[in-house]
């Protein structure tokens, strides 16, 4: 994903973002140790996401795709950084609002984001071929 679409899409992550540090913030419910997790999952997820995002620099795009093998960072240790920061924000969320249901939620995510990445792997296998397999033997997820 390239200029004015990825300033587009990155806004939109800000302010959504935002919205889930609001509702973190003026949800009504007592701040009990569910709370406080919660928060500081959605806290850890938030930054974990803008890290990733800010490291993978214009490698980003929302479908699969091979620009170039970003393993510097987080990347390092994490091949899809963003999907686990992901699960640990909306994890931390489902606890905020305390609604059991929504555990359902994160357990579709989680399927989601394992195809996903699933998907993105034999794209960056198909273009780096030996140098993505030594990657991906050293890292996790």
């Amino acid at each position: 994903m390239e200029g004015r679409r990825l300033y587009i899409f990155t806004a939109f992550q800000i302010i959504g973002m935002g919205v889930v540090v609001w509702l973190l913030f003026t949800w009504h419910s007592p701040w009990d140790l569910e709370r406080w997790v919660g928060s500081g999952l959605v806290v850890a997820g938030i930054a974990g996401i803008a890290t990733a995002r800010y490291q993978l620099g214009k490698s980003f795009s929302i479908k699969a795709e091979a620009h170039k093998l970003v393993t510097r960072g987080l990347y390092s240790k994490i091949r899809n950084p963003i999907y686990v920061f992901g699960v640990l924000l909306f994890a931390g969320f489902v606890m905020v609002v305390q609604k059991p249901i929504l555990w359902l939620l994160v357990i579709i995510i989680v399927a989601g984001q394992t195809v996903r990445a699933r998907r993105e792997a034999r794209v960056l296998e198909a273009a780096f071929g030996d140098e993505y397999r030594e990657y991906r033997r050293r890292t996790w997820f």
